[in-house]
């Protein structure tokens, strides 16, 4: 996996874990790879893939059951989801639309080409 050096790597690697939950490649009460075999798979220090497993408890979006392993929570798809949108809304929409208002896209543009990007499987 190649890291973006402008963001913590144990979130990068919580962030590829709700992908995978988004994907519905990691399903609820389904077991997630181990600390050290997702370290291996990533090339990074098992202390920071537990960081990451760490913040994702916290967001109740995985569970550790002792001596087995982790999984995904009941409900985890839920709360990555909502936790996305909001994040989409503060953050990335609003370089959306100041992009568009700086190259005058007339907004029944914008919305033709949202529609056909929606209409994409």
């Amino acid at each position: 996996m190649n890291f973006n050096e402008h963001k913590p790597i144990y979130l990068q690697i919580s962030d590829l874990i709700c992908e995978k939950i988004l994907n519905d490649e990691y399903r609820e009460d389904e077991r997630v790879p181990s600390i050290r075999d997702l370290g291996g798979m990533l090339g990074v220090n098992p202390n920071t893939v537990m960081r990451s497993f760490e913040y994702l408890k916290t967001i109740d979006v995985i569970y550790d059951k002792r001596g087995v392993g982790f999984f995904v929570s009941p409900g985890a798809r839920k709360v990555v989801k909502s936790i996305y949108k909001q994040l989409f809304l503060d953050e990335e929409l609003p370089l959306i639309v100041k992009k568009v208002k700086l190259l005058d896209i007339e907004t029944d543009v914008l919305f033709e080409h949202i529609q056909k990007g929606l209409q994409t499987p």
